[in-house]
């Protein structure tokens, strides 16, 4: 590895060492992940996935089913589901 020295003010350099302390790893290691995220490369084209758009809330609802991208009963429910509010509409 390299070498760099920067400047830090002295609330980010907190931040960074409590944020070391917690997670029991060097402040070293608590930078280098920061700017590895930081530095994501974005798609060639330039525009944002939905999962670039929405990561900070990926894994953050609790409650629900763990399977519910890979269960087909939850796909069937949620379509009959749909299938019976249109017809209820349809019939006024």
């Amino acid at each position: 590895m390299e070498l760099v020295s920067f400047k830090l003010p002295a609330a980010l350099r907190r931040r960074v060492a409590a944020e070391a302390r917690r997670r029991r790893v060097s402040q070293a290691a608590v930078i280098r992940e920061s700017l590895e995220s930081a530095l994501v490369e974005r798609p060639a084209s330039g525009e944002l996935s939905c999962a670039d758009l929405a990561g900070d809330l990926i894994g953050s609802v609790r409650g629900g089913p763990r399977d519910a991208s890979t269960n087909k009963r939850y796909l069937d429910e949620a379509i009959l589901a749909d299938y019976y509010k249109r017809a209820k509409k349809r019939r006024r």
